[in-house]
Parts: C-alpha cells; structure tokens; sequence
C-alpha cells in the first residue's frame, strides 16, 4: 500500500513537464488554444457545477465534491463496463481503486495513465491508441453493486438500504452476462476511440484483480450533426428525454439525483444510484408499424416530439384532452402518460443507443437502448416507475430488457484521495 502511494504521489505533473508534453502532443494543442487558463482548467479542483461537454479546453475535471458523468452534459459517445472481482483481499480492491483514480484523473486530462520509460524489455505504460488525442470531455465514473457487500470484502454492514435488489419486472428477459457486476465503470466521451482506450486500460491495470463481466458501447448524435443540441433520438426515430429534469439546476440535482447523508447512509453523501438496462429493441417488428400506432405508443407526435394533439415538443402533457371522436389524445398504455407518474416521480436519464452486429440466431439487428439513469433513491424512483412501465406499456410490444444492474455511484473524490475512500 505505501508503494502505491509513493507511486501515486511521484506521477504528479508539474507545469514545465506539461509544457513539454505539449510541444510534442495533444496538450500543446489545449496551451495553444486557451493559454494558461487552460493550464488552471486542465488542474481544478472540486466544483459540483455542471460542466458543458463543449467547453474549449476538451477536459471533463475527475475530482470534485461529485463524479462526473452524472450530471455532466452528455457526451457523444458511451463506453461501459461491470466487472467482477476475483480477489477476496480488501486491500486489493482498496490498491486496485488507487490505481484506477490516479489513471482516471490523467486521462481525464487527456494525458496516457502512466509515465512511459521507453525501456523496450517491458510493455509500455499506456496501450497508446490515443496518442496525440485531445481529451475529448472524457469522463469516467465509477460504482459498485449489491454483490460488492457480499461476505468477501468485510462490507456487508455498510451496504445502503436504497441499493435494493431490483425486483424481477414483469416481461424481463434477462441474462446474467448483461447483468449485475461488482463494480461498474461508466465512460463518456466525444469520440469513440478515447472511451474504448479509457475503458480498456482500466481493465488492463485490474487483471490479476478483477475482470470485465461484460462490456457495451454505446451512440448519440454528435454535436458535428445537430449543432443546436435538440433533444437525442432513439432508433425507434423518436426524441428520448424530452422530460428530463434541468439538473443544470443546483435544487433539482439535490433533490433527484444526489444521495445525502441524512437519507441513512453517511458514505454515500454526495453520490448517487445508477439503474442501467439494456434495452433490445425489435426494430424489424417496429418498422413494419405506421405511423399512428408508433405516435400512439410513444403518445408523441414523431417530427416534433410533441405530445399528441400539440405542435411544440415541450408543451405541458394534459391527460384530459380528448380527440374529434372523444377518445383521449394521449392514451393510458401509451408510454409517456405512464413514465409520468402524475409529476410526482422524477429521474435523471443518460441513456445511450447501441447496435452490436446482427444476431446470428434470428438473423435480426441486436440494437435498442442502454438505458442508464440516475437517482437519489432508486426505491422511491426508478423502482416504482419500472414497475408501472413493465405493466402496462404499449412499448413493451417492441422491445424486451435483457440487462439490469442496479450501483451505488460513489461520492466524488477530493485530491489526494481515491475514488471509494469514504467506504475502504
């Protein structure tokens, strides 16, 4: 353990060493385009402020009062991971989580995960696919699952009550290699390539610790193709996270989405519970469907977004308006009017599209949605909107959950510190 922190603490970068770098890399790139305040940027502190995901400088910062890629603009691109822990050493998952954050917090910066010797009788530091790459807002998350209490690491009494065991919804299809997982490790990026060498390096530096129990990456549009950052599509073609609360919001984000102390679990103060399901999505059934059945199921107008019946995609859902034939625009199976939940329940969505090739058995397309959201208490959140949904949603006709995993999105993690050092 005192090697690692010795390790951890002689990696520190000073100014000049990243003038160097930059001279010959990406980080010149960032100096050259913002100067010193990019140099002040690019070592920040703790800010619980949302950060753009457009910002000059291209850098997401690791620490702060919480982790990013919660609340953090979407990016464009998505790599996630669960892993499984093969040790049953405390201290091995507490040196594993040190040497996760001190490479973290260098890729967050765009830099490789470690200094490179050049010795040509051992591998290189960094497995070096983003050489010369900006960071890209690269940010990188990490939480951990109801099986991380279990008796191997001494933790059973610090599990929180809201990281309940997901109930079995109704119409489920799940299968344990989408599922579940020790530790999950959550990567956004702007570009493809600098989340995949995130999540991979991660991985590199856990073996003989820990090993990836399954992995998905995942889309959006980009900026490139809608400059004006309009709500995201699905490949349904219609727009997802129309309701999204404005977690932008300092009063909606400490009431939705961060964990607070009070709540019962002191560690958790400041972190948050992420739900993700893996959503396949029967498109060749979907595509067969008109265009009224589609605008039906959604209870959206597909162009607009708008609620059926309206023209302007943010217009205010009334369940009580009713068509030239007295039938309710928006009908009570329709996807929408459930996730509703009467405005009494709200969560914090992040969910990405993914297409993994075809599948070999059906000869179908294997894509549909990563669905990921955040919640202060899954139990009074996503839970019971879940729930509703798996009843009653005429959506449910096109698509099956085949994933499901429930974490604990540690607090955020201060200088000096590792990411779970409030629980290790």
């Amino acid at each position: 353990m005192d090697n690692d922190k010795e390790e951890i603490s002689s990696k520190g970068i000073s100014r000049r060493e990243l003038l160097k770098r930059g001279a010959i890399g990406g980080v010149g790139l960032l100096l050259g385009a913002s100067g010193l305040k990019g140099f002040e940027l690019l070592n920040e502190g703790s800010s619980s402020k949302p950060v753009t995901a457009t910002n000059s400088n291209m850098t997401v910062p690791f620490y702060g009062k919480h982790q990013a890629g919660i609340v953090t603009p979407m990016q464009d691109f998505i790599c996630m991971g669960a892993f499984d822990l093969t040790t049953s050493s405390v201290d091995d998952v507490r040196k594993l989580f040190k040497l996760w954050t001190e490479a973290s917090a260098r890729i967050a910066k765009g830099e490789g995960v470690g200094e490179e010797s050049n010795n040509g009788l051992v591998p290189p530091e960094d497995t070096g696919e983003v050489m010369g790459l900006l960071a890209m807002n690269t940010s990188i998350t990490f939480g951990v699952g109801a099986s991380f209490f279990d008796d191997r690491f001494g933790l059973s009494g610090k599990r929180p009550a809201a990281l309940a065991d997901i109930p079995s919804f109704k119409r489920d299809n799940l299968v344990s290699e989408w599922s579940d997982g020790d530790v999950i490790v959550q990567v956004c990026a702007n570009d493809q390539q600098v989340a995949f060498h995130a999540l991979r390096n991660l991985a590199r530096i856990a073996r003989g610790k820990a090993v990836l129990r399954w992995i998905q990456q995942g889309f959006q549009r980009t900026a490139a193709t809608d400059p004006k950052s309009s709500t995201p599509r699905n490949l349904m073609g219609f727009k997802d996270g129309t309701n999204n609360p404005d977690v932008s919001d300092a009063a909606n984000s400490n009431e939705i989405v961060w964990a607070h102390g009070s709540d019962g679990t002191a560690w958790m103060d400041g972190g948050s519970y992420m739900a993700v399901r893996r959503i396949r999505m029967r498109i060749e059934v979907w595509d067969r469907t008109t265009l009224g059945e589609q605008e039906a199921t959604f209870g959206r107008h597909r162009d607009s977004g708008a609620p059926i019946g309206d023209k302007d995609e943010f217009a205010a859902l009334d369940f009580t308006k009713k068509d030239d034939k007295s039938e309710e625009r928006i009908r009570a199976d329709s996807h929408v009017r459930l996730a509703h939940m009467e405005g009494g329940v709200k969560i914090h969505r992040r969910g990405y599209s993914y297409a993994n090739g075809i599948d070999l058995k059906t000869g179908q397309l294997d894509a549909g949605l990563l669905f990921i959201c955040f919640n202060r208490d899954p139990r009074k959140q996503f839970i019971p909107m879940q729930s509703k949904l798996a009843e009653a949603d005429k959506l449910n006709e096109y698509i099956v959950h085949v994933g499901s995993g429930l974490y604990a999105c540690l607090p955020g993690v201060s200088q000096g510190g590792y990411i779970g050092d409030v629980l290790l």
